[in-house]
């Protein structure tokens, strides 16, 4: 299985890659930061200086319906914030 699983487009990373070179993706939750880093370097042939992880839990919910009190749970993921060197970009939207 892949160590990247997708990366993370959204308001706040896409003004963070604009302004700081960083990059959010949501990775496999075995992988260690030398992993990701080596995983990065290979998929879109940047030089990543700094990798910080971050490990989500599952969001518990209830629901109280005509049929009783149903429980669910979100899946736990693993984020990772990338840190490229100046003058190298990551272009997501090049395969549209």
């Amino acid at each position: 299985m892949s160590v990247l699983i997708k990366p993370i487009i959204t308001e706040k990373m896409t003004s963070d890659s604009e302004l700081y070179n960083r990059y959010g993706f949501i990775v496999d939750p075995t992988a260690n930061k030398l992993q990701i880093k080596e995983a990065v370097e290979a998929a879109y042939g940047v030089s990543v200086t700094s990798v910080r992880t971050m490990n989500y839990g599952p969001q518990r919910k209830t629901r109280y319906t005509k049929t009783g009190i149903q429980h669910g749970k979100t899946n736990a993921f693993k984020k990772a914030i990338v840190d490229v060197e100046d003058g190298d970009v990551i272009d997501f939207y090049s395969n549209l």
